[in-house]
């Protein structure tokens, strides 16, 4: 079983929305609330780059190309933070990765595709 399990990308249309989930179901997550989880994301032939991240306290981060078109979020009780992107443009097209980081613990998912079509 994978530690993160991301869902909710695939191809959408320039100027559309897409929201990713990302759910920690592993026991090792017994904490969760503990975790700072994000959201990043690697688009061909560049590196992966912060698209935002959620603290324990709810306190969240985002990369400086978001500029108020994604918004994330974290429910504790079902261990999965999820990433709502409107306003979508062909360059946000890469595979989105869910990261979870407690200490030196850290954790990827395995990505999901995002494509959005001009």
């Amino acid at each position: 079983q994978e530690l993160l399990v991301e869902s909710g990308g695939g191809l959408v249309q320039q100027g559309g929305s897409l929201r990713l989930s990302c759910r920690a179901p592993r026991a090792i997550f017994s904490t969760f609330s503990a975790y700072t989880m994000g959201w990043y994301r690697q688009a061909p032939g560049k590196q992966r780059e912060l698209v935002a991240s959620i603290a324990p306290g709810r306190s969240s981060n985002y990369g400086d190309f978001v500029k108020g078109r994604f918004s994330i979020s974290r429910d504790n009780s079902r261990k999965t933070i999820y990433l709502q992107m409107n306003a979508l443009a062909p360059e946000d097209t890469a595979v989105y990765y869910c990261n979870s980081k407690s200490g030196a613990a850290e954790s990827w998912g395995q990505g999901t595709q995002v494509t959005v079509s001009s």
